[in-house]
């Protein structure tokens, strides 16, 4: 059977080409990217008096934020723990404490603005793969019930089939405050809520350049010159050398998704009992949910990231699903896709200015909730807006010697990564 290659959300919200309207002379807010974070800037500027112009080199949304697995996590890429040991108690709950805030945030935005994306509060089951790792994620559970009463609660390995039907884990852990989402749909929704505003959205009109042009800039595009107050690139995993100064600070991460065809509704009910969304403590860890209506599995993990041929990228998946689910066997993929994460040397996303510019990205996978959140704060900031207020504006957007760009390490990082899961730690 031919796989599809483009993302299953694509199926309810195909990506299509957008009509070249002529471009703006001047704009108040020149913002590149059209993904959760551009577009949530521009709605929120929009709608406080400011133009706005969205330049997208590819169709709208053709990037991470339709490839994604719609998973709405707010989460940072390290444990709360380890942010504690990092920078103190009170730092690290500001930081967590944030995404907690995004969370909430992001649905609310979706109820007030009558988004409809199969939003639903499903939670989460965090899958243990060593038993070693029962304590420490127990310890977690309690220092985060603590902190924030986001109600996790461990699951022993001879009660998990009440949580997945799989005997690969050594038990877990579960969030009730977790939950997932179309991304497809929701970009869609956000998309609509932007074009009833004043704002202008030039897709397939890719930024090749921004210059300094005296207090304003002068932003270069391969349709026109367009002259901006101010500046927004949002451009995260999909950032190109033109931006150099994002671009030597952002690692650009493959993630991967195969979806699974129909599952008999009864077998789901055995794998997926209460539809949840699944992470696991694995380095190369697997990502996964059921389909909005639930008939189906998507999912997603760095398998194969050492490589960019998609049969690659497939088998590994492929292998991994049923190494988890043996069941599975005679299932047919449906797709099978990959798109670019952006990776922070911290692990935090970031709210940045350079000269002038103001740069949102660096979400580490987790952007379904952080890109509106960095984007929409990204424009309050430059409106001047008290709720500008971040803990990610505070610290410095790191890059590191001789990195321009292109994660040449990233090899060797997925191998050593991988020798760690397989002796176990």
């Amino acid at each position: 059977m031919m796989l599809n290659p483009d993302p299953y959300w694509w199926d309810a919200v195909p990506r299509t080409a957008t009509d070249l309207a002529p471009l703006p002379k001047t704009v108040d807010v020149a913002i590149v990217g059209s993904g959760y974070t551009g577009l949530s800037a521009a709605l929120t500027l929009a709608r406080a008096g400011r133009s706005a112009a969205v330049f997208e080199k590819d169709r709208l949304g053709e990037g991470a934020s339709t490839r994604n697995g719609g998973m709405a996590s707010g989460g940072i890429r390290m444990r709360f723990s380890r942010m504690i040991e990092l920078f103190g108690e009170a730092d690290a709950a500001a930081i967590y404490g944030e995404g907690v805030a995004a969370r909430d945030d992001l649905a609310r935005f979706l109820e007030t603005e009558k988004i409809d994306c199969d939003f639903a509060k499903t939670g989460q089951f965090y899958g243990l793969c060593q038993p070693a790792h029962y304590d420490g994620l127990a310890r977690e559970a309690d220092l985060l019930n603590r902190h924030f009463d986001v109600g996790a609660a461990m699951v022993a390995k001879a009660d998990q089939q009440s949580e997945i039907g799989t005997d690969f884990y050594h038990g877990g852990m579960t969030r009730p405050d977790i939950g997932g989402l179309h991304p497809g749909k929701f970009h869609d929704g956000l998309l609509a809520c932007v074009r009833a505003t004043d704002a202008q959205i030039h897709g397939q009109t890719e930024v090749t350049g921004i210059a300094r042009d005296g207090d304003r800039f002068e932003v270069r595009t391969a349709r026109g010159i367009v002259s901006a107050r101010d500046v927004i690139v949002a451009t995260n995993g999909y950032t190109g050398g033109a931006l150099s100064w994002l671009y030597r600070r952002i690692i650009a991460v493959p993630s991967q998704i195969i979806v699974t065809e129909p599952i008999a509704c009864s077998l789901m009910d055995r794998l997926m009992p209460k539809r949840r969304m699944i992470g696991e403590t694995r380095n190369m860890y697997h990502y996964y949910r059921p389909s909005p209506v639930g008939t189906r599995i998507v999912f997603g993990g760095r398998a194969g990231a050492h490589s960019d041929d998609p049969k690659v990228k497939y088998r590994h998946l492929r292998r991994n699903l049923l190494e988890l689910f043996p069941d599975l066997h005679d299932v047919a993929i449906s797709h099978s896709w990959w798109g670019y994460t952006g990776f922070t040397f911290d692990f935090l996303p970031k709210i940045a200015v350079e000269d002038g510019v103001h740069y949102a990205a660096g979400y580490c996978g987790s952007g379904v909730v952080w890109a509106r959140w960095i984007g929409a704060r990204t424009a309050q900031r430059i409106l001047g807006l008290p709720e500008a207020q971040s803990v990610f504006a505070q610290r410095a957007f790191q890059t590191r010697p001789l990195y321009c760009g292109r994660p040449w390490f990233l090899p060797a990082v997925v191998a050593w990564y991988s020798m760690m899961d397989r002796i176990g730690r």
